[in-house]
């Protein structure tokens, strides 16, 4: 694999992508949160939202790109990501616009990544999930249990959105989910090329009454999907794991 910019450079060259649909209850202060923490850039990437949710990113400081229409998380973090190799930013650290990830717990990743190098961290809140909807709980659970099925990798909250990418790893991830399961997809492909996965623990947020965009049946499926596409290869992986011992 390359060198990575960010081993040229310090940790404190990174840029924030924020996804958000219909958020302009929260974008303004997530936004503001993550430019306190002195990022290169804050991006927002707005999902075709019907709201204010641009214009408000936008006045709170963010450069800003619109879907034309609501195209799915997935599909946000792709176009983020394309305008990210394009600049000098050595790390990424995504966070969802919905006000469930707190920026300021930003350095939390780069303490991790300056002590460990992992290129991936994904934030992990299941070590106290007080007000966590039950589903949601059980869901986490399940899909820990699969990803550790498929690849022997333990990662403790795989849906989480808030995470630290070091920029250079971003082509031999990238997955091409559009939505829920567009954040699975890159841990299965982060397992497959022995990329390096960890967990950062951040704070458990959800907001009474508020609605998620997330579909559980649609989802389900797509994340299903996303399993068998990768199984047959993981299969193959295994094989030829045992066939060298």
């Amino acid at each position: 694999m390359p060198e990575s910019p960010i081993n040229k450079k310090s940790t404190d060259s990174f840029c924030v992508l924020i996804c958000a649909y219909n958020e302009a209850r929260h974008i303004e202060e997530v936004v503001r949160l993550a430019l306190e923490q002195n990022p290169c850039r804050v991006i927002v990437v707005d999902d075709g939202s019907t709201d204010e949710t641009a214009e408000l990113a936008e006045k709170a400081g963010a450069m800003v790109l619109k879907n034309p229409k609501n195209l799915g998380k997935g599909a946000s973090i792709q176009r983020g990501f394309q305008l990210l190799r394009d600049t000098p930013c050595g790390a990424v650290i995504v966070v969802d616009g919905d006000g469930q990830h707190d920026p300021r717990e930003i350095p939390r990743f780069l303490d991790a990544y300056r002590r460990t190098k992992i290129p991936l961290l994904a934030g992990n809140r299941m070590a106290d999930t007080t007000g966590m909807p039950f589903l949601r709980r059980q869901t986490n659970r399940l899909m820990s249990w699969m990803l550790n099925r498929l690849t022997k990798i333990y990662v403790a909250d795989p849906p989480c959105g808030f995470r630290f990418y070091r920029t250079d790893i971003l082509p031999f991830i990238m997955s091409d989910e559009k939505r829920f399961a567009f954040e699975f997809d890159i841990l299965l492909h982060a397992a497959l090329r022995h990329i390096r996965i960890d967990s950062v623990r951040v704070s458990t947020i959800y907001h009474p009454g508020e609605k998620s965009h997330v579909s559980p049946f649609r989802d389900a499926w797509l994340l299903i999907q996303s399993i068998l596409e990768h199984f047959p290869l993981i299969k193959k992986k295994e094989h030829t794991h045992q066939e060298t011992l």
